[in-house]
């Protein structure tokens, strides 16, 4: 079969299109013939080894996918072969042809979505609910700023926020992006290009500010983030790319709190109760995900340049 292999840590051209082994589903395993693989910003930190965590080389990229059970290894009762499902996680990688799963990490794909919407699901909402109902404990009624609310994540908590009742106050970078995110449940959209678009968040919200902020780029808002934070407001910080200063008075005075959050981070357990709810979602049309760009597996390379520009609407997804 075809897959992505990175041999070495590197620019975007270490991805290389290979010929290698089928994978064989062991115990409690299970194969997914994948017809569509997601593409991630963490993606192109660990090939580029500034992740934390970095993989064995070789190694094939992608925690995301979705596609059709392919094979299925003893003690495993809940999937069979020719099922729909969408993988969050896997032990390959999922920029191939085929990859193998730890059964637990295989779900079912509702017949309304489409594998290009199911490649798109695993990271940027897994990430959105725990950011906001583990992390930040959001809650109905409360008003949330998401930064960058045209994007992955960004339309994943869009979407899951305003299902679940709260008020939504994205920022985008572009019209396009901004008429996106109003249409995926967003009350207010406002340009984060502007110089001083977060002084409309205050006059939104009648002088009180936010009660939570999801951020994707925490080294150049975090500190102006906390000047719109209401009294006992909470920031989940979900992207960073560098150092920042923040004055620690901010927080004090609204007895704030900020919070870090890595996905990889998620028990087994948490990662199941998320994947109930965001299956649920699926299934009955609250959950939508959007795919902006469609590129055949051999260009990774081109997705992993694209994935980290501006102006992002959706994902960007590999076709196998």
């Amino acid at each position: 079969m075809k897959a992505i292999r990175v041999h070495e840590f590197g620019g975007s051209e270490v991805l290389r299109l290979e010929e290698v082994a089928a994978p064989r589903a062991g115990p409690g395993q299970v194969v997914v013939r994948l017809r569509a693989c997601g593409v991630n910003p963490v993606d192109t930190y660990i090939r580029a080894g500034f992740h934390a965590t970095k993989p064995p080389l070789p190694y094939t990229p992608g925690m995301d996918g979705a596609g059709v059970v392919e094979g299925v290894g003893e003690e495993v009762n809940t999937l069979k072969v020719g099922e729909r499902v969408y993988v969050a996680g896997a032990v390959s990688g999922t920029y191939a042809e085929q990859t193998l799963c730890e059964a637990s990490r295989v779900h079912p794909l509702p017949e309304q979505i489409s594998f290009a919407q199911g490649a798109g699901v695993n990271v940027p909402y897994a990430t959105a609910y725990r950011a906001l109902f583990h992390r930040a404990q959001a809650r109905p009624g409360e008003t949330i700023l998401i930064h960058g609310a045209t994007g992955g994540v960004g339309i994943a908590a869009t979407q899951l926020a305003s299902a679940a009742g709260l008020r939504v106050i994205g920022t985008g970078g572009t019209e396009e992006g901004r008429r996106l995110a109003q249409a995926e449940g967003a009350r207010h959209v406002l340009d984060h290009r502007a110089p001083d678009y977060l002084s409309e968040v205050l006059t939104l919200t009648g002088g009180r500010g936010v009660d939570v902020i999801l951020e994707m780029l925490a080294n150049v808002n975090l500190d102006r983030d906390l000047d719109v934070l209401a009294k006992h407001g909470r920031v989940v910080v979900i992207g960073n790319r560098g150092r920042v200063e923040i004055d620690p008075r901010k927080a004090m005075t609204r007895d704030a709190s900020i919070h870090g959050m890595m996905l990889m981070n998620v028990t087994e357990s948490a990662a199941l109760s998320i994947h109930a709810a965001l299956g649920a979602g699926l299934e009955n049309g609250t959950l939508r995900p959007i795919v902006s760009r469609e590129l055949p597996l051999a260009q990774a390379a081109e997705a992993h340049r694209a994935v980290l520009e501006p102006g992002a609407l959706g994902k960007i997804v590999l076709l196998t």
